[in-house]
């Protein structure tokens, strides 16, 4: 048994002395996990980093096994951000939630596509949480839990949207929320367009993704987010609050 792709390391663990087991994301096989010989040694490390994007070989003597994989690297994606921690925990924050989120041996080639856009486009710095936000919603639908942001689901209006039901993961409009906006998550213009948004927005858009994904895929389980979300998300709002005050002053 043996295939190739195109994948994106999400994880690599120790394994024995020197080798590697190695969590990838491939465009045809979707979440896959292999046995890289040496992929420990400080020599291939590089290669295995979350983030990359390789070119993969998988084998094995039958499919059901954990098999070997070797690969090339292709994009070194946090080379041209290893000074940037908002970056470094972006990459750890993706990687950590296609990890954790998808069902092994099934493809996502959407996901995929996504993913290895983002990686691609780290350097255009914080403005990558739009990408992220979108890519979480992205998985949100992949897996059954799409967001609908078509309409108002109370006025049935396409416009003047401006919140999200954290019950049912419909828009809403400021008119049609009235006195329960307070118990609405605040919908950020960038998932209605095109647009990268500001501080705020991304921190809207990471309550918004933080919530669906806490509680209808990790929830599923009675697992928590993965910590390198989280972390990102504290970051952000910090972020946030410092975009506030230099505003204010």
């Amino acid at each position: 048994m043996e295939w190739e792709s195109p994948a994106v390391v999400l994880e690599a663990r120790p394994w024995g002395t020197g080798d590697a087991v190695v969590t990838v994301l491939t465009e045809t096989q979707g979440l896959w996990r292999g046995l890289v010989k040496g992929g420990g040694a400080r020599r291939n490390a590089g290669t295995w980093q979350p983030g990359n994007l390789v070119s993969l070989r998988w084998t094995a003597r039958l499919a059901e096994q954990l098999g070997s994989l070797t690969g090339e690297l292709v994009h070194y994606s946090t080379a041209a951000v290893m000074d940037d921690p908002l970056l470094i925990d972006v990459v750890a924050a993706v990687c950590a939630v296609a990890e954790g989120a998808l069902p092994e041996r099934e493809p996502h080639p959407r996901l995929f596509a996504g993913l290895a856009h983002l990686m691609a486009r780290l350097p255009v710095g914080p403005a990558i949480l739009a990408e992220l936000v979108r890519w979480e919603v992205a998985l949100l639908a992949d897996l059954g839990f799409g967001l609908d942001l078509s309409a108002c689901a109370l006025s049935g209006s396409n416009s003047g949207l401006a919140y999200i039901s954290p019950r049912t993961g419909r828009a809403v409009t400021a008119f049609a929320a009235g006195e329960w906006a307070p118990k609405l998550l605040t919908l950020p213009r960038f998932l209605l367009d095109e647009g990268e948004g500001a501080p705020a927005d991304w921190q809207a858009g990471l309550r918004i993704t933080t919530h669906f994904l806490a509680r209808d895929v990790f929830g599923q389980t009675h697992r928590p987010l993965p910590g390198a979300r989280e972390r990102l998300q504290d970051r952000v709002e910090r972020l946030t609050e410092d975009d506030v005050t230099d505003a204010q002053t």
